[in-house]
């Protein structure tokens, strides 16, 4: 048997290519972030250019720079890959999205966010599917399937509302800020749920039977999705109540909260649920429970580390989203074509218009019937607002579309290449004029200071300091929380105050339950060197 030493050394010689090209792309994107993460902060005054904006200018430039050097034939140094977006970028961003809420803001308005996120999303899917099935059919973009249409709704109907949440002050109007912000992560979430159920059905003869059974999977994957996450960070915040990992080190702590809130993510993904809402509700429960068992230095760790988390992963997506804007392959199939191309971007515009406005103004005209204090109530600029808010698509609606219509980054179908097209087109559009179009609007329908005031609960500024808790305990006081308000003696008066009646039932259901098992505020972790055990309150 004679050994080829020189075919072995040229797969050597190959594979250390490979690799070293691997690491200049890594090393190019790194400064990329870098030079996004610079930029941001010196347009830190101007709040007209976001991260998300500059990352996105930053990436088309780039994307321009490397198209000219390669010669026309590549624009981008990584290849795009679902499995990199949904296991590594996503999950951070949206725990730490559930980790920093305001929680007493959120579960206020909790019926009116869960109207926006689920059924406004439900609504919106509708009206794009409809729209897309309607008018896609009769254009020559290629061979789409019934599937194909239903993913483009659940594509389109998520939001990505983080221009506007920048320009909007949690503490000066906590109502609307509240409203956008938890509408946006339950709206994430409900988009990914009816994108997986459309995947997972034969759509290829619909029925009443087959409608039942969709909305069924989707009941059933939002329920168990919830309740999977809360389950996940109740077992964290047990595990570290009862070990006290910080009378020997921090780090164990850190580490622990930071690989079950992971844990929770990968387990829906492997029992095939919503990551996104699983790790979402996995955040609340930790940042209600785990973090006030832990030390009070693992307390600023873990809440600068999450935060830190989130945002690489924000300016990665957008910068590579703008970089793979310019991308040959898919645009070599539309070149032919180029108006095609803008149709199709625009009447996938036009339906998220539609569509958004749709059920904005209804629901909040539903929501207002609820509410019996008019501060409650949502003003007719705000329904501006929230609707305006949710017009902006991003990562996630690009993820979407990769994950239907490419295999790995690439596709070789016309059709397929024009809906990835398109919808690159759509980001960059909605978030770039959207986005820059978001602070005058803002100004010019809510000027006054004073006025947004009257619309804020009691609920306190956003600590500054590093050693306040992230969630105070004054932002949790039991006056706060309604104990003055008047507990029901009918179900009339039960359904005319529900938020505050069930919060209060909840709090002494917490109290007396919850707390002493799971932890959380009241409770003192063991702290090295003090001559005391914790104790539970």
């Amino acid at each position: 048997m004679v050994f080829d030493f020189g075919t072995l050394l040229a797969s050597l010689n190959k594979l250390s290519t490979s690799d070293h090209q691997s690491v200049v792309s890594i090393n190019l994107f790194v400064a990329l972030i870098c030079a996004c993460i610079v930029i941001g902060h010196l347009l830190e005054e101007n709040r007209w250019m976001n991260e998300s904006i500059t990352a996105l200018v930053i990436g088309l430039c780039t994307g321009v720079v490397i198209l000219l050097i390669s010669g026309g034939k590549n624009s981008h140094i990584l290849v795009f890959s679902e499995d990199l977006f949904f296991i590594y970028l996503l999950p951070p961003i949206i725990f730490n999205a559930g980790f920093q809420v305001k929680k007493k803001s959120f579960f206020r308005n909790f019926s009116t966010i869960m109207l926006f996120g689920a059924v406004g999303t439900l609504i919106s899917f509708i009206i794009i599917s409809l729209g897309a099935i309607s008018v896609f059919r009769k254009m020559n973009i290629g061979n789409l399937e019934i599937g194909d249409f239903l993913a483009i709704g659940a594509i389109f109907s998520a939001t990505d509302s983080v221009c506007t949440l920048q320009v909007l002050s949690q503490d000066e109007t906590p109502l609307l800020y509240s409203l956008v912000f938890g509408e946006g992560v339950v709206n994430d979430a409900t988009s990914v749920v009816l994108f997986n159920a459309v995947q997972n059905f034969d759509l290829s003869h619909i029925n009443t039977r087959k409608a039942l059974e969709l909305v069924g999977n989707f009941l059933y994957l939002f329920a168990s999705s919830t309740i999977l996450g809360v389950a996940v960070g109740l077992l964290s915040a047990y595990i570290i109540k009862k070990l006290y990992f910080g009378r020997h080190s921090t780090d164990r702590e850190v580490a622990i909260m930071i690989l079950m809130a992971y844990l929770s993510y990968l387990l829906a993904e492997l029992f095939y649920l919503s990551a996104i809402l699983t790790v979402f509700f996995s955040g609340i429960v930790m940042s209600h429970y785990t973090w006030h068992n832990v030390t009070e230095s693992s307390r600023v760790t873990t809440k600068h580390t999450f935060a830190t988390l989130s945002f690489i992963a924000e300016i990665f997506i957008f910068l590579y989203v703008g970089m793979d804007a310019l991308d040959i392959e898919k645009w070599r199939f539309v070149s032919d074509s180029p108006q095609l191309s803008v149709q199709v971007s625009s009447i996938l515009l036009g339906l998220v218009l539609v569509g958004r406005a749709a059920f904005v103004f209804p629901l909040s005209f539903l929501s207002n019937l609820m509410k019996k204090s008019p501060e409650e109530r949502i003003s007719f600029n705000q329904q501006i607002t929230i609707w305006w808010a949710g017009l902006m698509r991003g990562a996630v609606s690009v993820a979407l579309a990769y994950n239907q219509f490419t295999r790995g980054g690439h596709t070789q179908l016309r059709g397929n290449a024009i809906m990835i097209t398109s919808t690159i087109t759509v980001v960059l559009f909605s978030t770039g004029v959207f986005g820059l179009m978001t602070k005058p609007l803002i100004r010019l329908l809510l000027p006054s200071p004073k006025h947004l005031s009257r619309m804020i609960s009691s609920e306190p500024a956003t600590p500054k300091s590093f050693i306040v808790p992230l969630l105070d305990s004054a932002q949790d006081s039991e006056a706060d929380l309604g104990q003055n308000v008047p507990r029901p003696h009918s179900l009339r008066m039960l359904l005319s105050t529900p938020s505050h009646t069930v919060h209060h039932y909840w709090r002494r259901f917490d109290n007396a339950f919850m707390r002493p098992v799971f932890g959380g505020r009241g409770f003192v972790p063991f702290v090295p060197g003090s001559p005391t055990e914790p104790s539970d309150h």
